[in-house]
């Protein structure tokens, strides 16, 4: 198999909370403890789990909007904490981010036109020539006109706007995209459009995506793998295919027990998860989902479980299967 793209490895990000009189006391949010992954050339990774779980701190550690407290961000085998000047920049250029809503992450003040070719004035000496057929390009390549290049986010739909975002992240030759639930803020029928328009890129450019969601449905049909997040932890992860056919962890089948059926006549699945997740302030001792799980034994409120091999492949922490 191919060097991998990004290779996360013991990922850990704890922040500090002051407490106590004037603030002496410290405690710790774990908000991401001791994560491992791989994403390879042209694979999409799917990152679901509950709000509060770290997906999103997790992108943040990977687009280098955050420091990482212990462990290691590999891209394309280069430690990405080591990389400086040129080379920072370099990784800067491939490794570029989609948000939850278009309309707030492009600038309303700015025309489309800009909006995509900022990248590229920062990041290349391209020639103005050069910038605008760049635009050009990607605007086709996310089912756009070229011709829309001088109009104003707020003269397209959520769809669109959307695809605008696609088409500036892509526009510096991109090697990786962090989506952050792209399509969570779109209708229904959209969201269908932008997922095939996704695939149809990765199948073109062979470009790589870490797609975080919570929406089971989405991140199964767009994902070649899917890992589980509970609570700054990876509890289960597996090919989609497999993972979908036969969750294993009491959490992964809580979520999808959560998720509608496919069709109404569909049998109803197992009771959905019960409880909010707990805070990260207090963290449960041994396995972190014990007080909501319907399958807790004893040995789940003293022991953290680890991950092992899965059946079918993949890995699970649970001590259902030690």
């Amino acid at each position: 198999m191919a060097e991998p793209v990004l290779e996360v490895r013991g990922l850990k990000k704890h922040f500090p909370v002051r407490h106590g009189l004037l603030g002496r006391g410290k405690t710790w949010v774990k908000a991401v403890d001791g994560v491992d992954f791989a994403i390879h050339p042209g694979e999409t990774l799917g990152l679901i789990g509950e709000s509060g779980c770290g997906k999103t701190t997790t992108s943040k550690l990977i687009l280098l909007q955050e420091t990482p407290t212990a462990g290691s961000i590999a891209f394309e085998g280069r430690d990405i904490a080591a990389l400086e000047g040129t080379e920072l920049m370099a990784y800067r250029r491939a490794v570029q981010v989609v948000f939850q809503d278009p309309f707030s992450s492009l600038s309303p003040r700015m025309r489309v036109e800009d909006i995509i070719a900022e990248p590229l004035e920062i990041h290349t000496d391209l020639s103005r020539a050069a910038v605008g057929k760049r635009v050009a390009e990607v605007l086709e390549l996310v089912g756009l006109q070229p011709d829309v290049a001088p109009l104003f986010p707020h003269e397209f739909s959520g769809g669109q706007r959307q695809r605008i975002a696609i088409a500036r992240a892509l526009a510096t030759n991109t090697r990786l995209i962090v989506l952050d639930e792209p399509v969570s803020a779109l209708d229904v029928s959209v969201r269908a459009q932008i997922i095939n328009q996704l695939e149809h890129l990765q199948r073109t450019l062979g470009v790589s995506y870490l797609f975080i969601g919570h929406d089971l449905a989405t991140v199964a049909h767009i994902s070649h793998r899917i890992a589980v997040m509970y609570l700054g932890k990876i509890v289960e992860s597996a090919d989609s295919d497999t993972l979908c056919a036969r969750p294993m962890h009491p959490y992964t089948k809580a979520l999808f027990a959560a998720a509608l059926p496919s069709h109404p006549d569909d049998p109803q699945q197992e009771r959905a998860i019960a409880g909010e997740v707990p805070s990260a302030l207090r963290l449960p001792s041994g396995c972190r989902f014990h007080p909501r799980c319907p399958s807790a034994m004893p040995v789940c409120s003293e022991v953290e479980p680890t991950l092992q091999p899965r059946d079918g492949g993949g890995v699970v922490a649970c001590h259902l299967y030690d």
